[in-house]
């Protein structure tokens, strides 16, 4: 990643502020902090356009802790649980030495632990949309004395059918407020919103739409759907760090992770049948090294922090052409190298050049390598039950709270170039 020349210090941050980066060893800024921080200080309504990986959660996480030595509250609004607990994790170990209190609101999570925690005024609240409007609705939870609104990841959030809860969100949030919003594309669906809710945003853009990070090689296999498993065979034995594997349904997951299980590597699996705690023991397991495999659907294209995932590997390609950037974005973070294999059919080649227009550039097709036989496919469900406990559900979607709606998968070889509502593998 690019660094700046200029330090922190010369952002205009409090002092006590300073010492808590510079005990976390952060004395340069990114780009997009350097960027974001002062216009932020000055409490001026912000877009801040930057790929995944490039800090954009201290870009306004910094500010917000100011503000929160000064008395101010704020709400920041993130499309998935994976990504709430992140920022919330990360704000919290921040705020916490300068007595600045951070609350996170998800879903699949006890509503009584929530509630002790926002009766303590938390200068900073951190939640997914669905688990936000439950609150308003119980009463809770009130903006009243809310002075600044974060949306990260708004082109995820609408992608998501995540817009009647933020215009809901954005009606009963103070009309006199700051406001800033993070996102890594600037669909139209974005602009209607900072045209509607903000006022006079500046903008900041770091890199154009598309843009992958610069440290991620990219390579392409075109093999057969019967074929893929055998290839990722091969692919798991020639690596040797960890892996990030994407699927794009949850029912392909569970099939893979039993098959990858089965090959003698330790694997965890992403997706919106499993429960919070679920899903945080697969994400600790994978960031300790229990699990060398991650496999996961686009629930963990975003959110996912995890420093050294030597290779992304796309079993199957993302219904959206740019979640490609977001899934690949996942290794090769922080100035680390990383690599990509995608593994396309061949009636998919259109969408390989739908990805190319996206990233503006051509990816390299790789000759398939010679593949070890076909296993026998005889593992039970018995054996996938044997490694995972059976998933409680507690946040099941509801109608008329927009993250219930099922979409059709898109047609076979084509992308859509955006999502029109809610994806049916994704809850609050």
């Amino acid at each position: 990643m690019t660094q700046t020349t200029k330090g922190f210090s010369e952002l205009s941050i409090a002092p006590s502020i300073l010492g808590v980066l510079d005990y976390f060893k952060l004395i340069t800024p990114t780009p997009i902090q350097e960027q974001s921080i002062p216009i932020a200080m000055e409490r001026k309504d912000l877009i801040g356009i930057a790929q995944t990986g490039t800090g954009k959660t201290l870009a306004f996480g910094v500010p917000l802790l100011q503000f929160g030595l000064q008395g101010k509250r704020a709400l920041v609004v993130v499309p998935t649980r994976e990504l709430a607990l992140q920022v919330g994790d990360t704000l919290r170990r921040f705020g916490v030495r300068v007595n600045v209190r951070t609350a996170t609101l998800i879903g699949g999570e006890a509503m009584w632990r929530q509630l002790k925690d926002i009766e303590k005024k938390p200068q900073i609240i951190v939640g997914t949309p669905g688990r936000i409007i439950d609150h308003l609705e119980q009463k809770s939870l009130s903006f009243s004395d809310f002075e600044t609104l974060v949306l990260d990841e708004a082109d995820r959030m609408l992608d998501m059918g995540f817009a009647p809860q933020l215009k809901r969100i954005l009606t009963v949030f103070p009309k006199e407020r700051h406001t800033m919003l993070f996102s890594a594309t600037m669909p139209a669906e974005i602009v209607k919103i900072t045209r509607a809710y903000m006022k006079l945003p500046v903008q900041i853009q770091i890199a154009p739409t598309g843009t992958t990070a610069k440290d991620v090689t990219q390579e392409i296999y075109f093999v057969p759907q019967e074929s893929k498993q055998q290839l990722l065979e091969k692919i798991l034995y020639d690596y040797h760090g960890s892996i990030l594997v994407f699927c794009r349904m949850k029912h392909s997951v569970k099939r893979l992770v039993t098959h990858v299980r089965s090959l003698g590597h330790t694997a965890a699996e992403i997706h919106s049948n499993r429960t919070l705690n679920q899903r945080l023991d697969a994400l600790d397991g994978f960031k300790s090294g229990r699990y060398r495999i991650l496999i996961a659907t686009d629930v963990a294209s975003r959110g996912i922090d995890v420093k050294n995932i030597e290779l992304v590997i796309n079993f199957d390609l993302p219904m959206v052409a740019e979640d490609y950037v977001h899934r690949i974005g996942r290794t090769g973070r922080a100035g680390e190298r990383g690599h990509a294999i995608s593994f396309a059919r061949p009636d998919e080649r259109r969408d390989i050049q739908t990805i190319e227009r996206l990233i503006k550039k051509v990816l390299p097709v790789s000759k398939l390598p010679d593949l070890p036989p076909p296993r026998p496919t005889r593992t039970s469900e018995r054996a996938y039950r044997a490694h995972t406990p059976e998933p409680v559900h507690t946040d099941r979607p509801r109608t008329g709270h927009g993250y219930a709606g099922r979409r059709s998968p898109a047609p076979r070889g084509r992308f859509s170039s955006r999502r029109s509502g809610g994806h049916s593998d994704f809850r609050r």
